[in-house]
C-alpha cells in the first residue's frame, strides 16, 4: 500500500506542478475570500521571519523544492543551494523563478536519494506530512546523513485545517492519507500526516534531535532543530 500511493503522490505533483502554485496564493478553487487570503499571508509572512532569524547560509540543503517558492528566498543567503524534488516539471518552474547560478536542481524520489555531501542547513517545506508514518525515522536518518554536525533544520508544514484544501476537496483527516483533486476533476490519494508540535518534538527526541517547533495561529506548523 505504502508503495502505491507515494508513487501516485509522485505523479500526482508531475500533474499538479502548473497549478501547484494556486494553493499557496490561494487563487481559483483555494480562493476563500479576502479576510482568509489576508490571514494565510499573515501566517506565511510569520514563517518567513522565523526561517531568516535561523539565518540560514552556507551550503543548504532543500528537499522537495516544489515550484521555488522558498528556494527564492533561500538561493540569496547561500553559497550554495541544492534543491531536490521527485518531479521534474516543478524544478522545471523553480529554475524559471529561482535564476541563480548558486543553485543545484535535483530529479530524484527522496525516498531513494542519499546525499553525498554535508550540509549546513537543510529547510523543506510542506514535505514531512507527505513522508509515511513507518517511513518518518528513515526520512529523519536521511536528514542526519546531510547536515553537518552544528547545522540546523528548518521546516514548515500544514496544520488540520479544512479551509487549506481546495474548495472542492474531500474533508481533512488523521489516518495518514488525502484525497486530492486537480483542476481536470480527477482525483489522486496522496500521504498526508498531521502533526502537532508536543507529538512531533517528542518524537523527534527519541531520535536524537531538539529544537523549537511552532504553530501560527490557523495553517501552519514550523521550527527550528538540531541534533542534540
Amino acid at each position: 500500500m505504502t508503495t502505491n500511493i507515494l508513487q501516485e503522490q509522485i505523479e500526482y505533483y508531475r500533474q499538479r506542478a502548473s497549478e501547484y502554485d494556486e494553493w499557496f496564493f490561494r487563487q481559483g478553487r483555494y480562493d476563500r475570500g479576502v479576510a482568509h487570503r489576508q490571514q494565510w499571508f499573515a501566517e506565511i509572512s510569520e514563517v518567513e521571519t522565523a526561517l531568516f532569524a535561523t539565518k540560514p547560509s552556507g551550503n543548504i540543503l532543500e528537499l522537495a523544492c516544489g515550484t521555488g517558492l522558498w528556494t527564492q528566498h533561500l538561493a540569496p543567503l547561500t553559497t550554495h543551494l541544492t534543491a531536490v524534488d521527485s518531479a521534474a516539471e516543478v524544478i522545471a518552474i523553480a529554475q524559471s523563478r529561482v535564476k541563480s547560478g548558486s543553485v543545484e536542481y535535483i530529479v530524484a524520489d527522496l525516498f531513494n536519494w542519499t546525499p553525498t555531501q554535508k550540509f549546513d542547513c537543510v529547510f523543506f517545506g510542506f514535505w514531512l506530512s507527505h513522508v509515511p508514518s513507518e517511513k518518518f525515522t528513515d526520512f529523519w536518518k536521511i536528514v542526519r546523513a546531510a547536515l553537518k554536525p552544528n547545522g540546523h533544520v528548518f521546516f514548515v508544514d500544514s496544520l488540520l485545517n479544512q479551509t487549506s484544501p481546495a474548495v472542492n476537496h474531500a474533508e481533512l483527516h488523521q489516518q495518514g492519507y488525502a484525497e486530492r483533486k486537480l483542476n481536470d476533476g480527477s482525483i489522486h490519494q496522496v500521504v498526508k500526516v498531521f502533526y502537532e508540535p508536543i507529538q512531533l518534538e517528542k518524537s523527534l527526541q527519541k531520535l536524537g534531535w531538539t529544537g523549537n517547533i511552532y504553530t501560527t495561529t490557523n495553517h501552519f506548523i514550523y521550527g527550528s532543530i538540531h541534533l542534540i
